[in-house]
């Protein structure tokens, strides 16, 4: 069995106007059979914010949700908590605090039930901290600004669903680029992920290679450091880092990603429904000029007539060289 999607969402995602990315993740998850586990450790808020994705869960067709809530490392040890990951189709990770979330997610029987979640092809998804703890590295803490410098953010593990990666959250809206450069400066084995709110990287299995696809009304901002050239290892204190032949990518929505190869997928052009039907009425008055011209009858005057009768036009009016097709 295939391993199930991951969607990682930049946090304030549309809950009210347009929330697609939400109704997304119910869908994924089984619509009306869809169970889904809320684990809201990361926030400071209490029972409201489960209230809040409960209510809106269920209002986009799931048949229940539940509450995983460990406060503990201890509490991530429960059971009951386990058996509801495990019967789960869907979990969903809210924002808050990431540093909270892995040091008590991570390691323990509640991990590793969103671990065979996903391997078993349950949907894994996560708002802001719920985004971040998905990659085998995290952003634990850390300040904005748009030039990396040494020792500006934190990293701590993450449950490594998204391998060899590091994903940031609020991205352009906090200005986090120079923090997440600075982590892939210093791993540049690490691809660097950082994800607009309201944006989700939908992550699948596609023939055994990890595939992003970006939904919502943001981007998805990666940075390759695979062939980079880094001053990390000598830099002191705050010092700006040098980072040359980093590879930028800034994807947005409809862009697929490959995250194995690192490697912008591909896409047919789409067509908008409006162009679509604007082309077969261009393609009916071909054809139609097509049998003009077979059946001799083919003057400009003659056609101008036969495109306003087929667009709904009256040929009422003379045309100024209808005397040419008397």
């Amino acid at each position: 069995m295939p391993r199930g999607p991951l969607m990682i969402i930049g946090g304030a995602e549309d809950k009210v106007r347009k929330p697609t990315i939400l109704k997304h993740f119910v869908a994924l998850s089984g619509g009306r059979d869809a169970r889904i586990a809320v684990i809201p450790t990361a926030s400071s808020l209490g029972r409201e914010v489960v209230d809040v994705y409960d209510a809106l869960f269920t209002k986009f067709g799931a048949a229940g949700v539940d509450a995983v809530r460990p406060e503990s490392r201890e509490e991530a040890h429960d059971p009951v908590l386990v058996k509801a990951l495990d019967e789960a189709t869907g979990i969903f990770m809210t924002g808050g605090n990431q540093l909270k979330l892995s040091s008590i997610v991570c390691g323990t029987p509640v991990g590793d039930a969103i671990r065979r979640a996903h391997e078993r092809g349950a949907v894994v998804a996560g708002t802001s901290a719920g985004a971040s703890i998905q990659s085998s590295h995290m952003v634990a803490f850390g300040v904005g600004g748009s030039t990396p410098k040494q020792r500006m953010t934190q990293v701590a593990g993450g449950l490594g669903l998204v391998g060899t990666a590091v994903i940031d959250q609020h991205f352009d809206q906090r200005n986090r680029y120079g923090r997440l450069l600075m982590i892939v400066a210093q791993s540049p084995q690490l691809l660097g992920i950082g994800v607009d709110e309201d944006t989700c990287g939908l992550v699948e299995d596609v023939d055994g290679e990890q595939v992003l696809r970006v939904i919502g009304k943001g981007a998805v901002t990666i940075f390759d450091g695979t062939r980079m050239v880094s001053n990390a290892h000598e830099a002191t204190r705050s010092s700006p880092l040098l980072a040359s032949g980093v590879v930028f990518h800034t994807l947005p929505e409809g862009t697929v990603f490959n995250l194995a190869t690192r490697a912008l997928v591909p896409q047919e052009p789409s067509i908008q429904p409006e162009d679509a039907d604007e082309l077969a009425e261009a393609s009916r008055d071909l054809r139609q000029l097509a049998r003009d011209i077979a059946a001799a009858d083919a003057t400009p005057a003659a056609i101008r007539r036969r495109l306003k009768l087929r667009r709904g036009s009256s040929p009422q009016t003379p045309d100024p060289d209808q005397g040419a097709d008397a």
